[in-house]
């Protein structure tokens, strides 16, 4: 395959979350309801892949497959572990990674809330509680202040959708029963009535964390604006491309309006969209569709298909009208080559989306290297890199080469001028 030139100023980043790859994140409340019994988590994340000391490491690593982004988040159960307690420590930290960045010709892209809370917030029901936003606007204010000034695009909130998306999957019902009885242990454990967390939810709950994540995004981007009024500001969501079989119109559309198109249309008044992308679901009549026969499955049981990333910026930009930035896109698999052959025409597909005139700011790849994934632990592979569970030794997988080949010949391309 010939991929065609992506335009001249575009991302090329990969992209991490603190939680999944730093590791010992003890203030956080998906630390607290890993370590609860009954939990939903398969185990709990522990040291991860001890990112937070080898962050320069991991910051050489990116740079070495020649990008020219890296999205990451500054953890604000770290950087605020007691309410009102600002850690100088952590703020120093990341810091020095916004600058190692750029040392080393990498535009910083920040996620202010990747999951993660503090637990001091969790037991205040998160963002049900009414000073939610608030709180949240003053804490990315502080973040602001101290290195705001070097980054190159906000990101408020990472997949506020996603208790919607997982209620369209399908999931039995003892996921459900487990997720409740993880909430109930913990609230116990905390002392508080409801113990909340933004990405482990009961359905009762969707719409008061909705109506309280929308009022903390508005909040966050007049605290990030009002520092610095010409930086992107935007939140992501996870993405589906759902497409209709003949007679699925009606399920499609409604899973749509369910799941996207309240933030789509909050991220009218956004700079763009961040569009997180692993699949392409077909509904019929009677709802979703297995998988056609023969098709290559990823961990969650979905096809592997790359026309998905394209279909999924065209939606997410017809609806939003803004810019869209691919934070997050990849394929969950332990066979590399899977990963290897998929990005290329996952690519190709959003550039024909690019051709048709959909402005995509950039492009980050989840995930660096292999992490926690949340409930499933580390059961299941995303990263370009491998990473030994004892040593913590990194190893480039195949398809750190053949993204870090796209990129350069990207690169060149824009160097030469073609």
């Amino acid at each position: 395959m010939v991929l065609g030139n992506f335009p001249n100023q575009f991302f090329w980043g990969v992209a991490t979350a603190g939680h999944q790859s730093e590791g010992d994140n003890r203030n956080s409340d998906t630390w607290f309801l890993e370590n609860v019994t009954p939990t939903v988590f398969a185990e709990p994340s522990g040291p991860a892949c001890d990112g937070y000391e080898r962050w320069s490491e991991d910051l050489d690593l990116v740079a070495g497959m020649g990008l020219s982004a890296y999205r990451f988040s500054v953890e604000w159960a770290r950087i605020e572990p007691a309410e009102g307690e600002f850690d100088e420590e952590a703020l120093a930290h990341y810091e020095a990674i916004v600058d190692g960045c750029i040392a080393r010709g990498l535009a910083p892209l920040i996620t202010f809330s990747h999951f993660t809370q503090p637990h001091w917030f969790a037991k205040r029901s998160a963002w049900m509680d009414d000073e939610a936003p608030a709180l949240f606007a003053r804490f990315c204010g502080v973040v602001m202040d101290r290195f705001g000034d070097r980054i190159a695009a906000a990101v408020t909130f990472n997949e506020p959708n996603l208790p919607q998306m997982l209620a369209w999957a399908g999931l039995p019902d003892f996921v459900a029963d487990l997720t409740r009885a993880t909430l109930d242990a913990a609230s116990a454990a905390a002392g508080v009535a409801k113990y909340r967390s933004g990405n482990v939810m009961v359905a009762e709950d969707f719409d008061a964390m909705q109506v309280g994540m929308t009022a903390a995004h508005t909040a966050a981007k007049a605290a990030i604006k009002q520092r610095r009024p010409e930086l992107p500001v935007g939140l992501s969501i996870a993405i589906s491309d759902d497409c209709a079989a003949e007679g699925g119109e009606a399920t499609r559309d409604a899973k749509r309006a369910d799941v996207y198109d309240h933030w789509l249309r909050l991220a009218r008044t956004d700079d763009f969209i961040g569009v997180q992308n692993y699949e392409r679901l077909w509904f019929g009549p009677d709802g979703q569709l297995a998988p056609a026969a023969g098709a290559v499955l990823n961990e969650m049981g979905s096809a592997v298909d790359p026309a998905s990333l394209g279909g999924a910026a065209r939606y997410a930009h017809d609806v939003s009208g803004v810019p869209v930035l691919v934070t997050e896109h990849g394929a969950s698999t332990g066979d590399d080559s899977v990963r290897a052959a998929f990005i290329e025409p996952s690519l190709a597909g959003l550039l024909e989306a690019i051709e048709d005139g959909v402005p995509v700011l950039g492009y980050c790849h989840w995930t660096l290297m292999d992490n926690f994934e949340w409930v499933f632990g580390y059961g299941h592979q995303l990263g370009l890199y491998s990473v030994d569970r004892t040593t913590f030794e990194r190893t480039a997988k195949p398809s750190a080469g053949v993204y870090g080949a796209i990129v350069a010949a990207q690169r060149s391309a824009v160097s030469a001028g073609v």
